[in-house]
């Protein structure tokens, strides 16, 4: 296991990246573990080994952008996201304003994210979790859209499908947008990144 020593011009102040998704081989690369995809999509940029398991989650830590980050992936299952977030929040004494939470939503088309100072949970259920343990929405969230099921398939199993061979383009194409616009929120703040980064990829040529 390699770990990065922290540089001597990173900023002390943490800033923890949450992403949320279901633990096990049958969840892997569905559409309700994107927050996992992207955490390890940041794991695998920054050099961080996300293998740690802590407060009810495998987390590790490193530097991204002189900042020191904890990447987090919630095991307690989605509805109960909020007692392994709690956890560390506390430890690290964290304002909320360093916190980022990243999530699906089925109300945003596939191929596009979206970046919030704050908000509600729009029904996500990790959301709700989070916001109850936390006793407040004023955190940072990522929502990346994953589309609304088609015809008349019910939306609990549309997040639970996996993504299809189709869809491997698109979705690497939304996974490192999604770091691009992570770093550009450490390096340059919210309102850069919500600029720059809240739009739909398939618009771009």
């Amino acid at each position: 296991m390699i770990f990065k020593k922290f540089s001597a011009k990173a900023s002390m102040e943490w800033f923890i990246f949450v992403g949320l998704g279901n633990p096990g081989r049958e969840y892997e690369n569905t559409r309700h573990n994107m927050g996992f995809a992207v955490i390890q999509r940041m794991a695998q940029r920054w050099e961080i080994d996300v293998t740690r398991y802590r407060f009810k989650a495998l987390t590790g830590d490193g530097i991204a952008k002189t900042k020191r980050v904890a990447l987090v992936m919630p095991q307690t299952y989605m509805n109960n996201s909020g007692s392994a977030v709690i956890s560390f929040v506390n430890f690290y004494k964290l304002n909320l304003d360093h916190l980022m939470v990243i999530n699906d939503d089925l109300d945003l088309p596939f191929g596009s994210i979206r970046l919030r100072k704050s908000g509600g949970s729009a029904g996500q259920r990790g959301m709700q979790s989070i916001i109850r343990s936390l006793g407040s929405s004023e955190f940072p969230r990522l929502r990346v859209g994953i589309g609304r099921p088609p015809g008349r398939m019910d939306p609990v199993d549309y997040v639970l499908k996996k993504f299809k061979a189709d869809d491997e383009f698109t979705l690497n194409q939304v996974l490192d947008t999604c770091v691009d616009a992570i770093e550009t929120y450490l390096e340059e703040g919210m309102e850069k990144a919500m600029t720059l980064y809240n739009h739909s990829l398939l618009d771009d040529d």
